[in-house]
């Protein structure tokens, strides 16, 4: 088996910016290959790292090149995951079961590339929870920002009545019947594992993610004396108007460069 984070391919990929390269890059992790983007500026110098967990599940809410040229555009080597399952990656996309390794395992291929000793971390939406899986997993993370992100899986299910069969389909049954499960999957609990700085951003009127998901995950956090700051966005959904979206980007790469 190869080694988990070892690159198996690299592959030009039309860029969205003609200041930032993107490669799609195909790596092993758990021995399965897995696919994922790569943003970096096209200047030459040292740049942070940072992992872009995407959310979604399978095909919906698929990496987009602009988003992650957007943030390598803030001066990030970016690496995006697709988790395993999508795009012509091996395995299947359990919901941050087993594929929360692809998260963990890509930080590694990252810090090669950028060559540096810890890597940032980024989640929207889904990809909240495997922020805050590789946040619990890895010793060498510098910031976790999570946006409009899931912390509890059971609360997942009870918010949306739309995802329920899905859930159900990759996890094995409702949560009144395998609660178990539900909470193997949820990083609420974990949380005191986490020791780098946590930044929650979220609006007040996401339907697709509860504000109070980001409520019980800051209160998690402070209970457990974790360095923690919220950025909570009244009036706002789970997906921000354009211009407000890129101003948010800007402040939070600023703020990942404090950390």
């Amino acid at each position: 088996m190869k080694d988990n984070g070892s690159i198996e391919s690299i592959r030009s990929y039309p860029s969205p910016n003609s200041t930032v390269q993107l490669q799609e890059i195909v790596y092993w992790s758990q021995g399965y290959r897995v696919k994922g983007l790569l943003a970096k500026p096209k200047a030459q110098g040292k740049y942070r790292a940072l992992l872009y967990l995407r959310g979604g599940l399978q095909s919906i809410g698929m990496v987009r090149p602009s988003r992650i040229a957007q943030f390598a555009s803030h001066g990030f080597v970016v690496f995006a995951p697709y988790y395993r399952g999508n795009r012509g990656g091996e395995g299947r996309d359990e919901f941050a079961g087993d594929d929360r390794c692809d998260a963990v395992n890509s930080v590694e291929l990252l810090k090669q590339i950028a060559n540096v000793d810890d890597v940032h971390l980024f989640g929207f939406s889904r990809g909240g929870l495997m922020a805050l899986w590789t946040a619990i997993l890895r010793n060498d993370i510098k910031s976790v920002v999570t946006w409009a992100g899931v912390s509890n899986v059971t609360s997942m299910y009870m918010e949306r009545v739309d995802m329920r069969r899905t859930l159900k389909r990759i996890i094995g049954g409702s949560p009144n019947k395998e609660q178990e499960k539900y909470d193997e999957r949820t990083p609420l609990y974990k949380v005191d594992k986490i020791n780098a700085p946590v930044l929650i951003i979220h609006g007040t009127e996401d339907d697709n993610v509860s504000i109070d998901q980001s409520y019980e995950l800051e209160q998690k956090l402070m209970e457990e004396k974790k360095q923690v700051e919220t950025w909570y966005a009244s009036g706002l959904s789970h997906h921000y108007p354009p211009e407000v979206n890129r101003k948010t980007v800007k402040a939070l790469c600023e703020w990942m460069k404090t950390i």
